[in-house]
């Protein structure tokens, strides 16, 4: 992919992505550039011969939106918006997902609709490319008004506040932006406002967890597969017919994953004994399918988010327009966050249970996955880290966007704390990693004991994936095999 270009045309997240992991530089289109400058120019024309109270523009903020603000302090007025709106907690949110932000921001800004001078803008590029990243804190958006407290802190190095990571290094900005003769950018009427007002801590949490959704999906597929060939399942619940009578489009999909998966194995032809498997392997389709029909409504929603104008006022130069209205809202992202939470930690769930169901010595399988069970605990007990892991995320799914809190005085008295939809989100993603690798774990070291061989995909799997991950004869210190494992289904698989 080579240099990309914002045109201020629709940015699927396939691309947003393939930006992100190639490392490209992003620039502004002059077209693109004008119509940032026009709408600049109309607002400061607007300030110039109106004496109208305009929200944000001229006016204090939140319940102080009738306080009339003089024209000479207006510049003042959005650099102690920034400065006093940067008061976040909690952990600091990782590197990626911050130049996440500082791209999807710029996605926001650069349609022309916020008032954002060309050289704000082009700043927030250059420390996308240059990665230079701000430091910023997880805690403080109620997801509504925008993400005011995190957005704040990423927007500080614009004026030389706050801290940034640069050359692996955490750093004071104005320390940075000094060595690289840059000065700070002076803020002008409403930008302050532009740059806080908006979701795009929610949106780049969101777009995360939908990519990764994706990924472990596709993966939980093939390490179900695995484990079914492991367990000596039956393929009769994936057929064509039996799931084309359900409807289901993903259920559909995941029955046809899964035989393409195990096309031309011999362990799924042999012969079985069972009439029928445990849910936790013959209702992989439903399950996986559900999940999948989610993550594909999630990925519209969010798709939508990171082409959108979501600041407020919304400006609109050619009709003459300023609106102050609720864009910045993070109630479409905080419900789908929501339900998108649901469907990824089902993932894991029913593949914890494959993992105890591998584990119990049936099916001829020794217990625990050792030879030689009771002098070794075998694989007792990342059965139980997996259920922790599982219960965690139960908990995580508790859902954000039925809260709220009355703030500002009652002017924000309904949020979307989409926000803390989000971190709680990425940690069940996070945490399915973990679920993934234990179940691989099991599955590999279960078809171990099995003479029969598994399809091409199966086989290349249990091949690369020994690569990493040694068969366990005897017991062994397990926790590095785990990390091993987690790390082989996030960064290799």
């Amino acid at each position: 992919m080579g240099n990309f270009i914002i045109k201020n045309e629709w940015v699927t997240l396939t691309q947003l992505d393939e930006i992100l992991m190639s490392n490209v530089k992003v620039t502004l289109s002059e077209p693109v550039k004008k119509d940032i400058a026009k709408c600049r120019e109309y607002l400061d024309k607007k300030v110039t011969r109106h004496d109208k109270l305009i929200y944000g523009v001229n006016t204090g903020f939140g319940s102080l939106c009738n306080t009339a603000i003089p024209t000479e302090d207006l510049g003042i007025l959005q650099r102690n918006l920034v400065i006093s709106h940067a008061c976040g907690a909690g952990e600091e949110v990782p590197f990626d997902l911050v130049k996440r932000m500082l791209l999807l921001k710029v996605f926001g800004l650069s349609h022309g609709s916020s008032g954002a001078q060309v050289e704000t803008i082009e700043r927030l590029l250059y420390m996308f490319n240059n990665n230079i990243i701000p430091v910023v804190y997880q805690q403080g958006s109620l997801g509504a008004s925008g993400d005011l407290a995190p957005l704040a802190h990423m927007s500080l190095p614009l004026i030389s506040e706050g801290e940034v990571y640069y050359k692996g290094e955490k750093r004071d900005s104005v320390d940075v932006f000094s060595e690289l003769s840059l000065k700070p950018i002076t803020l002008r009427s409403k930008e302050g406002l532009a740059l806080l007002n908006g979701t795009q801590f929610m949106s780049s949490y969101a777009s995360y967890a939908v990519s990764n959704g994706f990924k472990l999906w596709n993966q939980f597929n093939l390490v179900g597969a695995l484990s079914l060939e492991a367990y000596d399942g039956r393929l009769n619940p994936f057929q064509a017919n039996v799931n084309e009578i359900r409807k289901q489009k993903g259920q559909i999909e995941v029955a046809e994953n899964f035989r393409s998966i195990l096309a031309g194995s011999e362990m799924i032809l042999r012969e079985k004994e069972h009439v029928q498997d445990p849910y936790s392997f013959r209702c992989i389709p439903q399950v996986h399918g559900a999940s999948k029909d989610a993550i594909d409504y999630a990925a519209q929603i969010v798709e939508r988010e990171i082409n959108a104008v979501t600041d407020n006022p919304t400006v609109f130069p050619d009709e003459d327009d300023v609106v102050s209205a609720g864009n910045f809202h993070g109630q479409p992202l905080a419900i789908t966050m929501d339900f998108l939470a649901i469907a990824i930690a089902e993932l894991g769930s029913i593949s914890e249970r494959r993992v105890y169901k591998l584990i119990s010595g049936t099916r001829g399988l020794p217990a625990f996955l050792v030879a030689e069970p009771g002098l070794n605990s075998g694989f007792m007990i990342p059965q139980y880290t997996g259920a922790s892991i599982v219960s965690q995320n139960k908990q995580y799914c508790t859902p954000a966007s039925v809260d709220s809190i009355d703030s500002s005085n009652g002017q924000e008295d309904h949020v979307s704390m989409g926000a803390n939809a989000a971190t709680k989100l990425y940690k069940i993603v996070e945490n399915c990693y973990s679920i993934q690798g234990i179940e691989l774990m099991n599955a590999a070291q279960a078809m171990d004991f099995r003479i029969e061989k598994s399809s091409l995909k199966i086989e290349k799997l249990r091949a690369d994936y020994r690569k990493e991950v040694a068969f366990v004869k005897d017991d062994v210190y397990l926790h590095p095999l785990l990390k091993k494992s987690t790390h082989f289904v996030k960064y290799i698989l």
